[in-house]
């Protein structure tokens, strides 16, 4: 058993002080104990707080991040990205996609993140041709977070056609496409590989409603025994013309009257809703799961917060492309998002409350519910990771609690973290992460060897 002593920790009912927490072998809280003096073994900490479920990566991305800032000849999208992705990702290794997995990782844990839901879509050999082990990818992604540590949620994605109406892939997909049955023989491999890892869950994830039938989800579905479920909805107004024209209904109405969505479903983006669609998403209980750094990247729009909190919805926090992977700038950035289309203050706060507190709470228990990790919570029976910040940084000097908090998310990045824990592992010491120097130069190398193929 460990033993750790908090100045300061925030947990589910608030903010305590001197606060003792006794860590089980499997990593598991056994006790806790307020207002007592540090016991003689306990390593004594600052101010903590619970980590973060990151909902949605794409952990092969990181390499491409900063590579789409350039114009092309006509009006750029989110359409005109993804085939400078889909060029990126012609020539990646098993190696490679390890090795950038590896990097996303250390920077989630650096900056407050405990666990990781990898929406992972990059199944195939470079010509399209399976791997011996279907699961090979997979494997990758779960090797990487067993040397940083990170906690994983695999969400291996079925991929099967190219739009609406069952319409074939084009030749840049060819590295995601399964048809049903080979999806039934990725699980089955993405859960073998799964089980080599630490605190390992297995999900599904239709890639989109474009990109699976109602009748491919499912049966992916069928497949998965009460696991999560993620799927891409209403991220692009060209996805929500393209439903209507081929279903007369828009993509979350769709998703609704085609699939029973409740607690298990995570829905990524969900940018472009109607009130009766907010209002469905809200009350199913399913997580709506943000990106709103790699949101604004793409120009997908503002998530609909204001209505989507007032009726009660929950969401979770994710890093997506990883054009930057930063806990705090992902939350101010929907905060501000919010206060720019209505020119307001403090927008997603209730009356009288920190805009942080209220920010971080529901990201805490949305993003748990989205990856179902025993996490975003410090209390008996659950895991034991928590975030140490850098209590005396000039940005939290002089605060306390929830100012605290405000003073991290609304002024401070990733700098001000200073120590994390998963399952009562050290991960992350003095804001870094112990792997990082051979996590840095497997990357540099994989990314040596892709600009090369590229150019």
């Amino acid at each position: 058993m460990s033993k750790f002593h908090f100045e300061e920790i925030l947990l589910p009912d608030g903010w305590a002080q001197d606060v003792e927490i006794a860590v089980d072998t499997q990593g598991v809280i056994e006790a806790l104990t307020v207002d007592c003096r540090p016991s003689e073994r306990a390593d004594r900490l600052g101010v903590a707080v619970p980590g973060m479920a990151n909902v949605h990566s794409h952990a092969f991305q990181r390499g491409m991040a900063g590579l789409s800032e350039r114009r092309g000849p006509g009006t750029d999208s989110f359409w005109s990205w993804r085939k400078i992705m889909y060029t990126f990702n012609d020539n990646l290794t098993p190696d490679h996609v390890e090795a950038m997995a590896a990097l996303v990782y250390c920077e989630m844990l650096e900056t407050g993140f405990t666990s990781v839901g990898e929406f992972h879509y990059l199944h195939h050999d470079c010509d399209g041709t399976p791997f011996d082990d279907i699961g090979e990818m997979a494997g990758r992604i779960c090797a990487a977070a067993n040397t940083t540590g990170i906690a994983m949620t695999l969400l291996p994605v079925l991929y099967r056609w190219s739009n609406f109406g069952d319409k074939p892939a084009v030749h840049g997909q060819r590295r995601f496409i399964n048809d049903v049955d080979q999806y039934g023989q990725l699980l089955d491999a993405s859960k073998r590989h799964l089980g080599q890892t630490d605190n390992g869950v297995l999900g599904i994830a239709p890639h989109s409603l474009r990109a699976a039938s109602d009748a491919d989800i499912k049966a992916a579905i069928a497949m998965i025994d009460g696991g999560p479920v993620h799927i891409h909805v209403a991220e692009q107004t060209k996805e929500v013309d393209d439903c209507l024209a081929a279903t007369g209904q828009r993509p979350v109405e769709y998703l609704f009257d085609t699939q029973d969505v409740d607690t298990r479903w995570c829905l990524i983006h969900a940018t472009h809703m109607n009130p009766g669609e907010v209002s469905a998403v809200a009350s199913s209980g399913a997580v709506a799961g943000l990106c709103p750094l790699t949101e604004g990247n793409l120009g997908d729009g503002f998530f609909q917060a204001s209505p989507f909190l007032e009726v009660g919805g929950l969401f979770g926090i994710g890093s997506d492309s990883h054009i930057r992977i930063d806990l705090a700038e992902d939350i101010r950035l929907l905060e501000y998002g919010r206060r720019l289309v209505e020119r307001q203050r403090n927008v997603l706060a209730q009356p009288g409350g920190s805009t942080g507190r209220r920010l971080f709470d529901t990201a805490l228990t949305g993003s748990a519910r989205a990856l179902q990790q025993p996490s975003g919570r410090i209390e008996i029976g659950a895991r034991a990771d928590f975030v140490v910040l850098a209590k005396d940084d000039p940005t939290l000097v002089g605060r306390t609690g929830d100012d605290r908090l405000d003073s991290w998310l609304f002024t401070g990045d990733s700098r001000l973290v200073s120590d994390v824990w998963v399952g009562g592992k050290h991960v992350v010491k003095d804001g870094r992460a112990p792997c990082r120097n051979a996590v840095n130069a497997a990357y540099a190398k994989a990314l040596t060897d892709i600009m090369q193929a590229v150019d």
